[in-house]
């Protein structure tokens, strides 16, 4: 009775345990700190969207049990946006589910598709769910590069030749968390030639589609010829309309693999709050302005952080998107890994990142920085950390990085 449950004993210690522990006993001691370890918006939902929910809630009918795979408006709220943002055609009956978050979506089709001992794909770092999803579901995992380039593709193409059992699952994150890559669509292209060539599923998570940097928006994977063939995607409308709360998701392609994941839905769960989907129309189907103004402030956001960790002497690469920068740990504090690294700058600066060690054993070297404060409150963490390399006689001229980008 006292040993650990099987799918318990799959899981490593969670790596952020010992941040957050040094997080709150600086808090109950009275410290400010800021917070840039967690992926969590602190921007308030648009005012039309609370509105809707608002509204909806009034209403005692929507009191009631839903449907798991999500009311029929919103399935078509979902392909409308599709539509709009990558010129691509849904159907909304059989190509789109809605869920509990891309979160729950990507860790329900994993227990809907895995076998025990099965073989799936997933870069390395990466968002934890994408590979312990798969882990708990009694999957073996293989690392590949978190790169969308041809290192990637090399490596796919080694995986299914040494691999055994050949692999059946490929999950791929791009705008990425967290180190930020973007693909373009012709990686895409030679993606799902591979996996329709080799008959392997691709997962592909969407989630940070709408907070980008250049000139030229994020692709879907949708949008290549015969994806719907092997590849589902999931969306969130978590960081896009600063809804990270409400838990509203969405997965959108290949039926078979939506059919999987509605049939494991319906003996888990009643779908979401009936008034967060209606508004969840609102947002997909309303007014688009927050989205750029989201977009502004978060690279307005980056622009500050990174002038101030230039000025510090942390040579950090600009992310292409996502809310997040992946800086590779100054190389005086490189020996003594990202957990003790995070823990120090908590200690001395008063500043909470994410150590790299949590999203794979490859992302050891770095650390990931939310945007996820205010421009003040950004420049008052990099002053900081400017005065904690000073204190270790570290200056602009003497902190080396490497690019990563």
């Amino acid at each position: 009775m006292t040993e650990e449950f099987h799918r318990i004993r799959r899981l490593p210690p969670y790596v952020f345990a010992e941040v957050n522990k040094a997080k709150a006993g600086a808090r109950a001691r009275g410290e400010d700190i800021i917070d840039l370890g967690m992926g969590n918006p602190d921007s308030p939902t648009p005012p039309h969207i609370v509105r809707k929910l608002v509204e909806t809630v009034a209403d005692p009918r929507s009191h009631r049990y839903s449907v798991s795979r999500g009311i029929p408006g919103l399935r078509r709220a979902l392909a409308g946006y599709y539509e709009r943002r990558f010129g691509v055609a849904l159907d909304p009956e059989t190509e789109v589910i809605a869920t509990l978050g891309s979160k729950e979506g990507l860790a329900n089709l994993a227990s809907a598709i895995t076998s025990p001992g099965d073989t799936i794909l997933v870069p390395n770092p990466s968002y934890p769910i994408h590979q312990f999803g798969f882990i708990i579901a009694g999957a073996s995992v293989r690392s590949i590069p978190a790169t969308p380039d041809e290192e990637m593709l090399r490596a796919l193409d080694r995986a299914v030749r040494h691999s055994v059992p050949k692999p059946t699952a490929l999950i791929v994150n791009f705008p990425s968390n967290p180190t930020a890559f973007v693909a373009h669509l012709d990686f895409y292209k030679e993606l799902v030639a591979f996996a329709r060539r080799e008959e392997i599923w691709i997962m592909s998570d969407l989630a940070y589609c709408e907070i980008y940097f250049g000139d030229v928006p994020p692709p879907s994977i949708l949008q290549v010829e015969g994806a719907k063939d092997i590849a589902v995607e999931f969306t969130s409308l978590s960081k896009t309309y600063s809804m990270a709360g409400w838990r509203m998701g969405f997965a959108a392609g290949n039926p078979r693999l939506i059919q999987a994941l509605t049939r494991i839905k319906s003996y888990l769960d009643y779908g979401a709050f009936t008034p967060i989907q209606v508004a969840a129309v609102a947002a997909l189907s309303g007014p688009q302005d927050c989205v750029a103004e989201v977009r502004h402030l978060y690279r307005e956001r980056r622009d500050v952080l990174l002038k101030g960790l230039h000025a510090a002497g942390w040579d950090v690469p600009a992310p292409e998107g996502s809310m997040f920068a992946w800086a590779p740990i100054p190389e005086p504090f490189r020996e003594m890994g990202s957990v003790d690294f995070s823990k120090l700058l908590l200690k001395e600066a008063g500043v909470a990142v994410a150590p790299g060690l949590g999203f794979g054993e490859y992302g050891e070297g770095f650390v990931r920085i939310g945007l996820v404060e205010n421009t003040q409150r950004l420049r008052q963490a990099t002053r900081a950390i400017k005065g904690f390399f000073g204190r270790h006689g570290l200056h602009s001229n003497s902190v080396g990085a490497e690019h990563v980008a």
